[in-house]
């Protein structure tokens, strides 16, 4: 690795707005946006819909990086901060992989620059303090039942899942039944990847909702005076965090909200910051194109104002065989029928961004056991779907050289004029009734003919919207293995009724959530969590990451 300082003059930062962090990482002052002058071209990673197998969004991403830069380029890759949970749990590290990975990984994955903590603890600090105000009759006549604020934690841990606090007394209480998220759940983490500034950040840290009063009106974190704790507590997390590649390319990694709760993207500072220094920012969006992309586009970029020059659409062969009906045991051998059947996904995901107005770029990252058949028939399909250009990827072998065919792609799609976006085409106006955005939602990204709402989930829509809160983005939460809400249709399902249980009100970060099918806000541990392989060898490195 080099010193960070070295890094940070890559990328041409001035060492007055680097804050480091050892050696090898630091976080960056926001007095380093440049508002003005040339700005870089803002490029989105997405997928099609993952296996359990993973497909290496997050390698490609990084790949993709050392490549502009063997180009000549001046690149930069933002990406979200990994969580501990997966990390220990079914899914590992989260800083790619083979030869086209973020370095420190190891303080990456655990613990980084603190960012995740930080939240953490405002997210549980804030919990303290209304229930101390409920005990203390001082929260805006809200009863214990009316406080929705949960409590996260950072660990899979289902037995957190629905608790019950305040046992043992009036000295404990207030007695009620709550749960603990995830952090990544956090609406606080969508927060501060949504924030402008610190003045921005807490601004919508005012405006969350921790529950109702007795009359049944809600009750907001500024109605009760909470926001000054919760910044002391944030204050340093809205600045950027800089590491880098393998190949010493610059990597800025922030915020880490849940792609299938939250947005799942990482921070708008990072993106504003790095377009004023890098030709290319690459920037990845959580899970699939039905919800990383389409919650970047309908929620990030309409926050901010971002422009996106283009999409890079991550696809396997592999991938596509297992939506043809192959089973995971026979994801490495080759089989072109299953490949082409499965091929329809790939498809459907391409249409969805490019029903944005985005020239998309496939990437075909390749995995032992790929046919040249294969590789080629999935190229012919993507192309006649109308992807601008397809690329082979072998970023996870061959580093940034594996790279480099995507990168030019990539390189002429950004400066082909005839292809340039204009106005994005939205799936939803932001006026739009709530159940009209879910409907314009289920249509385009997902398939579906109609919706099916819940009564639970109408009696809160018309709530929300007596609020004012009905001008709103949807951020869906549902399954990421699926285009649809249920998990076992692979492919590309449609004309069926998508169903809607329940939706919630994410105030401070902007957006209603509307929950299709079951969804976990706090995952477990596998049979075989990934834990157990891990340990710290005599040089205090850490084994098995």
């Amino acid at each position: 690795m080099d010193p960070i300082n070295l890094v940070a003059d890559r990328l041409g930062l001035d060492q007055k707005h680097l804050i480091p962090f050892g050696h090898h990482k630091a976080k960056i002052s926001l007095d380093a946006i440049k508002n003005n002058g040339p700005q870089g071209k803002l490029v989105v990673v997405t997928g099609i819909t993952p296996t359990p197998a993973g497909e290496g969004k997050t390698t490609t991403s990084i790949g993709l990086t050392d490549g502009l830069g063997r180009l000549g380029h001046r690149p930069v890759v933002n990406l979200r901060e990994p969580a501990l949970g997966p990390i220990f749990g079914i899914k590992g590290g989260g800083t790619g992989g083979g030869k086209a990975r973020i370095v420190p990984e190891d303080e990456i994955n655990i613990h980084f620059t603190g960012d995740a903590h930080a939240v953490g603890s405002t997210h549980n600090l804030l919990a303290a303090l209304v229930e101390n105000a409920v005990y203390r009759n001082n929260a805006c006549d809200m009863a214990p039942e009316g406080v929705t604020w949960s409590r996260v934690t950072d660990a899979s841990d289902r037995a957190l899942r629905q608790i019950t606090t305040g046992l043992g007394g009036n000295a404990n209480s207030p007695l009620r039944e709550t749960r603990f998220d995830f952090i990544t759940a956090s609406e606080i983490m969508a927060i501060l990847a949504l924030a402008a500034d610190p003045e921005d950040l807490k601004a919508r840290l005012s405006r969350m909702v921790v529950g109702t009063n007795r009359s049944g009106a809600p009750v907001s974190v500024d109605d009760l005076g909470l926001a000054g704790p919760l910044m002391a507590v944030m204050r340093h997390t809205v600045m950027p965090n800089l590491v880098q590649t393998v190949e010493g390319q610059p990597a800025i990694v922030h915020a880490g909200p849940f792609g299938n709760i939250a947005h799942g993207c990482s921070s708008i500072i990072a993106d504003r910051l790095a377009l004023g220094y890098a030709d290319y920012i690459i920037t990845e969006a959580g899970f699939a194109s039905d919800l990383g992309f389409e919650k970047f586009m309908h929620i990030k970029t309409r926050q901010s104002g971002l422009a996106v020059s283009a999409a890079v659409l991550v696809a396997s062969v592999r991938a596509m065989r297992w939506h043809g009906g192959a089973l995971r045991r026979e994801l490495a051998q080759p089989n072109l029928a299953a490949m082409e059947s499965g091929a329809a996904n790939m498809v459907h995901h391409i249409n969805i961004v490019r029903s944005f107005g985005l020239p998309v770029v496939v990437a075909l990252n390749r995995f032992d056991g790929d046919s040249v058949e294969e590789l080629q028939a999935a190229a012919r399909i993507a192309r006649d779907a109308g992807a601008y250009a397809t690329a082979e990827y072998s970023g996870f072998t061959d580093g940034g050289e594996g790279g480099v065919a995507l990168a030019e792609a990539l390189v002429r799609a950004t400066n082909d004029a005839s292809v340039a976006p204009q106005q994005i085409d939205y799936a939803y106006d932001l006026d739009a009734t709530i159940e009209e955005k879910v409907l314009g939602l289920a249509r385009r990204v997902y398939g579906a003919e109609s919706v099916s709402w819940s009564a639970e989930a109408r009696r809160r829509a018309r709530f929300f919207t007596q609020q004012g809160w009905g001008n709103l983005p949807i951020c869906m939460a549902k399954t990421h293995l699926s285009i649809s809400h249920d998990p076992t249709l692979k492919g590309s399902p449609s004309g069926y009724a998508f169903p809607v249980s329940d939706i919630r009100a994410s105030v401070g970060a902007g957006f209603l959530y509307a929950l299709a099918g079951r969804i976990e806000t706090l995952p477990g541990l596998p049979s075989q969590p990934r834990a157990m392989a891990m340990d710290v060898s005599a040089e205090g490195e850490i084994i098995n990451l």
